[in-house]
């Protein structure tokens, strides 16, 4: 029996989702409702693969030492999946393809508007096939629209959607300009939101029999995930500006100079600002009329600024960070990836985990954030090689009939 099966059955067991998206938002989604135990089959193309597969370096290491083919980038986005190798530019390969969309719960695909269709690979003709489909199409700009034809990608639209006009050191500050986030955020959140909007359409379809069209932006989701920023734009009519690590909305909520290095002080209240006043040595701070409120201290924001910097100096990073627990004051320290990973919380919650992998041996890979307690997260396999269960899937899924078509 494969090790898969004799753990227990996640919340989404039985679902079956046919993955032809690639790279980021697309994996993204798959490899979450496969955590949650659904059955996902990635089609990739024939001898290369998803597109992320020779985003390397870094390899993954054989049990040799060795580098292999598999990138970490493609081993991020693709775990608990089964990979099927088609080409579907060939009738062999459409026919395939439609054979297992017939027999599938949940489709996801990125491909350009359109780009499906000539393969008879598009909604309208898998739906025909399956009422029941629930098909998820993943797009920069979305199916409609004066921009639906572009191609889009994750730094294009931080930039376009407004993500990166927010982000940055503050104009007149070294280094001032526009900053993208250091990873690619908008395929990671348009991969969540499809996950949800894919969940709710099952909600849908227990309830009406039929499956639905799904259409995702990066650009949608960009703008909609700009939250508070976007507010203050909406209710006040001024564009924000770029702030560093400063917050529009609270101070101090930033970054700190200490002795050793850099800390970051979240104060959310009027009560943790006294606090932190009275553990700064400076009790006053907290009783001066610029300072006593929130909406003050953001009026007054450069003077107090100044002054809890030079506070901030006389100290070592950990020094502040025992003081300020201790006060109840939230502030923690500006960690590198080395740093998150040896972090007494991280190992305590088990954020890294290792699976067996047919090449390496072993694959360390970040784990799935989400608790359940009934239908708890598994992690059935590692990112699969290319077109490892190409037979497999096939045969389980359509039986002799995935031998002639």
């Amino acid at each position: 029996m494969d090790a898969a099966q004799l753990l227990p059955a996640g919340a989404l067991a039985g679902v079956r989702v046919l993955d032809l998206s690639r790279v980021l938002a697309g994996p993204w989604a798959g490899q979450l409702m496969a955590d949650l135990g659904a059955d996902v089959v990635k089609v990739e193309r024939p001898g290369s693969g998803d597109d992320t597969r020779a985003w390397g370096p870094p390899w993954l290491a054989d049990v040799d030492g060795a580098a292999t083919a598999e990138s970490a980038y493609y081993l991020s986005a693709n775990r608990n999946k089964r990979s099927v190798a088609i080409d579907i530019g060939g009738a062999e390969g459409q026919a395939r393809v439609r054979a297992l969309a017939a027999k599938a719960d949940i489709l996801l695909e990125n491909f350009k508007v359109g780009g499906l269709a000539q393969y008879g690979l598009d909604y309208a003709s898998l739906k025909a096939l399956n009422p029941r489909l629930i098909y998820c199409s993943i797009t920069g700009f979305g199916q409609t629209g004066p921009y639906a034809a572009r191609a889009g990608y994750d730094f294009l639209i931080q930039g376009m959607g407004g993500l990166m006009s927010v982000t940055g050191r503050a104009d007149g500050d070294d280094g001032a300009g526009p900053q993208k986030v250091g990873v690619a955020l908008t395929d990671v959140m348009t991969g969540l939101y499809a996950s949800v909007a894919v969940l709710a359409a099952l909600a849908h379809r227990e309830r009406s029999g039929e499956g639905q069209h799904i259409d995702l932006a990066l650009l949608d989701v960009q703008v909609a995930c700009l939250a508070n920023q976007a507010s203050n734009y909406l209710v006040g009519g001024e564009p924000p500006r770029r702030m560093g690590n400063a917050h529009p909305n609270i101070v101090p909520y930033q970054d700190f100079p200490t002795a050793d290095g850099h800390m970051i002080i979240a104060v959310g209240n009027d009560g943790q600002f006294a606090r932190f006043c009275d553990a700064a040595g400076h009790p006053e701070w907290a009783r001066d009329e610029r300072f006593a409120t929130n909406p003050r201290r953001v009026l007054h924001r450069a003077e107090l600024v100044g002054l809890i910097r030079g506070v901030t100096v006389g100290r070592a990073t950990a020094d502040w960070i025992a003081a300020m627990e201790a006060a109840g004051v939230p502030c923690g320290p500006i960690n590198t990836l080395d740093k998150v990973f040896d972090d007494p919380q991280v190992r305590a919650r088990g954020l890294r985990v290792e699976l067996p992998h047919p090449v390496a041996g072993t694959v360390p890979l970040v784990a799935n954030p989400i608790r359940m307690s009934a239908s708890p997260v598994a992690y059935r396999r590692a990112p699969p090689t290319l077109g490892e269960h190409t037979a497999e899937v096939l045969d389980e899924w359509l039986g002799k009939q995935g031998v002639h078509v």
